[in-house]
């Protein structure tokens, strides 16, 4: 029994990433399958069914001829199949979400599953009556599998490659193996690989178990309690129902919702495997500090223009109306703030209330800050804001007393300088990519608002804010083909960060 478990080990440790990623994802299809025969949707259940065996033929055949290969490259290697998963498997997802609606073309179902697979949750679909229960499962799922995938590359791939935020508090440079690994993880990482996958794996099913049966209690519908917990596990945004305006668990569910969100505000939340010295500790973790700072003062700061906003309302109302007003700014901002995108019920009626007109620009800026490393959200990252305030903080000091020396501890030193390097290095990166997205949608026919909207929504990995922050929302459908595919480029970019985009094409780390 322990050689056979030891046979198949090794086997999976020869194995192409990309591969088991694409075998895992061709078994899943069977579950939207069962579904549909379940409610007697014979040809969408097919088309599952029939994809799913179409992709474990194909892998495994793929499996047979490479079962003697060598992996080359190692950790590198992997960052690269971590691309390919974003860019090309959602080809393969989208053959059954074709297949089912016979509705739309290849290129929107392809566009809606990078967008899934990203955790974007970008709408290509916006009715949610014209998908059958099957597919909006589907997506969800898709966009979970994304969720889960990212949870495991941050620690088994983007650490070990000072990627993905870990630059900031590693000395290692960005694209190389951080010198402080093990000899043997670093001569092995699919061995890495599959143990980050067995520690994280279950806590990620658990969670998503645990919110599933908490919105059931609250009163919320199966197949969407399902959803919903899979998107706020992945930050995806994905619901069969519109948002939360389709929810029928009320504010139950949204409480429910806005504690899980928590573990998108910093790793430490869910695991220590790749916390820095000094921050082992959830108190502590500037991430998790910064990111309660903005989830508490937005929502009091919108209170109190709320509150003057309407001072001549009578007292009675005005209090009922200031706390739904209150719930609902810190419900959305930590929903835009871990780039999941969910609107509160609550928020609609505190903008009414207070004569605030579309707020685009604070739904955006929050998605630009994003969650914490070695999470499911996007963004710049929490611990890249951190750096960069240690950073200003430091320079002003500097300039009453310039020969002073920094009063911050070990750590906070490193990122105050070194740290804060690499965080403005890629903040500019950020911004000039925006910037190329920008010109890009423009000369293809989007206006610089709706080009701006787009660009933000992408790389930020925040799909709804295509919806909700524009006084009209976006139709996607209504874009040409080559601006679909910038915006899935961009989606792609945005979720594996232009850094990690940098290392894939740079020469001299795959020489070295």
């Amino acid at each position: 029994m322990r050689h056979s478990k030891q046979q198949n080990l090794s086997t999976l440790r020869r194995l192409p990433l990309f591969l088991l990623i694409w075998g895992v994802t061709a078994l899943s299809m069977w579950i939207p399958a069962l579904l549909a025969l379940n409610q007697d949707n014979h040809p969408v259940s097919r088309s599952f069914f029939y994809s799913g065996i179409l992709g474990i033929i194909i892998v495994t055949m793929i499996a047979i001829s490479m079962q003697n290969r060598v992996p080359r490259y190692g950790t590198l290697g992997q960052l690269l199949a971590l691309l390919a998963t974003f860019a090309f498997l959602p080809v393969f997802l989208a053959v059954p979400l074709h297949d089912a609606l016979q509705t739309t073309s290849f290129l929107n179902a392809y566009f809606d599953m990078v967008s899934a697979i990203t955790t974007t949750g970008a709408d290509m679909f916006p009715d949610p009556d014209r998908l059958p229960s099957a597919v909006h499962l589907w997506r969800a799922m898709v966009g979970w599998m994304g969720g889960l995938l990212m949870w495991i590359a941050a620690s088994a791939i983007l650490a070990p490659l000072s990627l993905g935020g870990f630059e900031v508090t590693t000395r290692g440079e960005p694209g190389r193996a951080v010198a402080g690994l093990a000899q043997i993880e670093r001569a092995d990482p699919r061995g890495r690989l599959l143990r980050v996958v067995r520690t994280l794996a279950p806590i990620y099913v658990a969670l998503t178990t645990v919110v599933w049966v908490l919105l059931l209690i609250a009163g919320e519908q199966a197949l969407t309690a399902i959803c919903h917990a899979m998107s706020v596990l992945a930050t995806s945004g994905i619901s069969p129902v519109g948002g939360m305006n389709g929810s029928t668990a009320g504010i139950t569910g949204e409480v429910i919702l806005f504690l899980f969100m928590f573990f998108a505000l910093s790793r430490l939340t869910f695991s220590s495997d790749t916390a820095t010295s000094g921050y082992s500790r959830l108190d502590k973790d500037p991430e998790f500090r910064i990111g309660l700072m903005i989830v508490v003062g937005v929502p009091i700061l919108l209170f109190l223009r709320h509150w003057l906003a309407a001072y001549e309302i009578s007292t009675s109302e005005n209090l009922w109306l200031g706390l739904r007003s209150l719930w609902g700014g810190m419900f959305t901002v930590m929903s835009f703030l871990t780039t999941t995108g969910f609107e509160s019920n609550d928020w609609e009626e505190a903008r009414k209330w207070s004569g605030l007109g579309t707020p685009g620009l604070i739904l955006m800026g929050l998605a630009m800050i994003g969650g914490g490393v070695a999470t499911t959200a996007g963004g710049v990252k929490l611990l890249r804001v951190f750096a960069l305030y240690l950073n200003g903080l430091r320079e002003m000091e500097r300039l009453v007393h310039p020969s002073s020396v920094s009063g911050e501890g070990g750590g906070n030193r490193r990122i105050q300088k070194d740290g804060a390097f690499i965080a403005w290095v890629f903040f500019m990166m950020f911004a000039l990519s925006l910037a190329v997205i920008c010109l890009a949608l423009s000369a293809l026919g989007s206006g610089f608002d709706e080009a701006l909207i787009l660009g933000i929504s992408a790389l930020t990995t925040t799909g709804p804010l295509i919806q909700l922050a524009s006084e009209v929302p976006i139709r996607l459908t209504d874009l040409g083909p080559a601006a679909k595919g910038v915006m899935c480029a961009a989606m792609v970019i945005g979720r594996l960060e232009t850094l990690a985009i940098i290392a894939l094409i740079t020469p001299n780390l795959w020489r070295s």
